[in-house]
């Protein structure tokens, strides 16, 4: 009898041991979840873009335009800021400082290229991944309606018979818009002088209070004042008529070499982990392909021209170094 119940409790022992064993061995699994990777939650808070014009510009309307739609595919809110000075060196030094974590983006436009070449910065647009590139924009010359020229050729006339007196506003110093200038400068053989300012909008400005002469900025950004009667556009710096004013030809057609395109995209600072910069270009790929940004961009006389992250990137390699030889060629250096 004794020998029996020793059986049988070997056996239940036994037993036992194998169903612990099984119920050990399932409990590993979960382990092995739990040291997984886990994906990336982001975002989690309220993503900031940094404008480096000030307010009412290209830059700054653009950037409001795809802030409100990459504010709907991600789910947070998209806080759209300024922060001016030295042709954008001081915005992009902002984003580039900020940190890597995908939160802080900048509006990345032509200058970005630019810069370095210019001496405001070490800064270039290698130090940043693009997540997007959303328009183009040309440049054009425009004066007041009343201005005594109705032509190119006729404010070239004067700007040769009168080197340094016609005062030519820009957005800033080393911006595309003074680069379209001494382009049109060095094809027509004259001489302006070059008046920077913060920002399209305070240069259009200083021409509507007839402190300068004419401005080199978008069709875009005097679109308002052309329709309202107080300019007009005498020339289209590049190879393809505006939408904006179709019937003004372009200096090419005139016979002067100039084509000055600026553009614009959003990047983040170099460093940003490879899943949030692939979450954001998703995200701005949705965003700046809704009806809702095409049909402001051509309200506004901007040319769409989607081009993702990564052609981005390779883009503006090209633009630093063709800006890199074209800006110290043309003599605009800072001082």
């Amino acid at each position: 009898m004794n020998i029996s119940k020793k059986v049988v409790s070997l056996i239940m022992v036994g037993m036992m041991a194998v169903a612990m064993a099984g119920c050990g061995g399932g409990a590993a699994k979960p382990e092995a979840k739990k040291d997984a990777k886990p994906k990336t939650d982001f975002p989690k808070k309220q993503l900031s873009i940094i404008v480096p014009y000030a307010p009412g510009g290209a830059s700054d309307t653009v950037a409001r335009i795809f802030g409100k739609e990459l504010e709907k595919q991600l789910g947070k809110p998209v806080i759209v800021s300024n922060k001016t000075g030295a042709s954008g060196a001081v915005g992009l030094e902002a984003v580039k400082n900020s940190a890597p974590d995908g939160y802080t983006i900048a509006y990345m436009p032509v200058e970005s290229t630019m810069i370095s070449a210019l001496g405001f910065t070490k800064l270039t647009s290698d130090d940043f991944k693009f997540i997007g590139r959303v328009m183009t924009i040309p440049a054009a010359i425009t004066v007041r309606k009343d201005a005594q020229w109705n032509s190119l050729k006729e404010f070239v006339e004067y700007a040769k018979a009168n080197p340094g007196k016609v005062q030519v506003g820009n957005s800033g110093t080393g911006s595309i818009w003074q680069v379209a200038a001494a382009s049109l400068e060095e094809a027509a053989g004259i001489k302006f002088t070059h008046v920077p300012f913060d920002g399209a909008a305070p240069a259009i400005a200083a021409l509507m209070g007839k402190n300068i002469d004419a401005v080199a900025v978008s069709p875009a950004e005097v679109k308002t004042n052309v329709d309202s009667g107080d300019f007009k556009v005498l020339a289209i710096l590049g190879d393809k008529p505006s939408s904006v004013v179709p019937n003004v030809p372009t200096a090419t057609s005139l016979g002067y070499k100039v084509a000055a395109m600026g553009w614009g995209g959003f990047a983040v600072p170099k460093g940003t982990p490879d899943d949030v910069v692939k979450i954001l270009s998703d995200a701005s790929d949705k965003a700046i392909n809704t009806e809702s940004v095409k049909k402001l961009l051509k309200e506004r006389g901007f040319e769409f021209a989607y081009m993702n992250g990564k052609d981005m990137d390779a883009f503006a390699k090209e633009q630093l170094k063709m800006y890199s030889t074209l800006i110290p060629k043309l003599g605009i250096i800072k001082k």
